[in-house]
């Protein structure tokens, strides 16, 4: 039988090279995003299924049900990102304005992959793999989008266990500075670059093919006694341990 995949965020970037990876090792990938002509372009050039919806609309998540595959082998959260760049700036003092962008970045990382995951559980195959993502300002800090993601890297310790007993692995990938993708949307200085890239320690960023290989171990029968981890892929800028 052909193991399904099911990648948020699948239309660009690192989701993008997870899905291409996973279809390449022979499984059947649906790609899901808000952005439904992404969608379909990606799908149609990587050979996937496109399923458009916010992952972190509650409505939304209930109503791609149908489309979505009845068993899910692997689930790879991917969909998130820095909620604060779509956001106004704010001034001094703006209390509602603060508290806006710390829900912003909770609901955009955190809610999302709650909300897909427990949707999807009753598809989950036994023995079946999930993979969160987090970041490495998960544990440096990085204000409302750090502390989101450190919750996105406790978040598999609590469903790893919950569906430890079905054989069904969690884990969490935290990448480094990834260039490639839609992440920074053009507001990294060259400056700020090279001093992210002299923290690793072969002095140079990721790629969205050197996490992709990560998941795609992490979704292998071969990792079935790894689970509730945080899996750092970040070149030695932060050590995992």
């Amino acid at each position: 039988m052909t193991r399904t995949a099911v990648v948020t965020g699948g239309g660009t970037g690192i989701g993008r090279a997870i899905a291409e990876t996973l279809i390449e090792q022979g499984l059947d990938v649906t790609i899901t995003g808000r952005r439904k002509e992404v969608l379909e372009e990606t799908a149609a050039a990587i050979g996937a299924r496109a399923v458009a919806f916010d992952a972190a609309d509650p409505a939304a998540v209930e109503g791609a049900l149908a489309e979505l595959p009845d068993r899910v082998d692997v689930l790879v959260n991917n969909a998130g990102g820095n909620a604060e760049r779509r956001l106004p700036p704010i001034g001094d003092g703006d209390l509602a304005g603060l508290r806006e962008r710390w829900l912003a970045q909770y609901d955009q990382n955190v809610i999302s992959a709650v909300l897909v995951t427990t949707a999807l559980t009753p598809r989950l195959a036994d023995d079946g793999r999930v993979i969160l993502f987090g970041s490495i300002a998960g544990a440096r800090g990085s204000g409302a989008y750090g502390a989101a993601k450190a919750a996105v890297h406790n978040l598999a310790a609590d469903l790893g266990a919950r569906l430890g007993p079905r054989g069904i692995t969690v884990n969490t990938v935290a990448p480094g500075l990834v260039e490639d993708t839609e992440f920074f949307g053009g507001t990294l200085t060259q400056e700020r670059r090279e001093w992210l890239n002299s923290q690793t320690f072969n002095g140079r960023a990721g790629t969205p093919g050197e996490v992709a290989a990560t998941v795609a171990f992490l979704a292998s029968p071969s990792a079935g006694h790894i689970t509730g981890q945080v899996i750092h892929v970040n070149g030695g800028s932060l050590l995992g341990r």
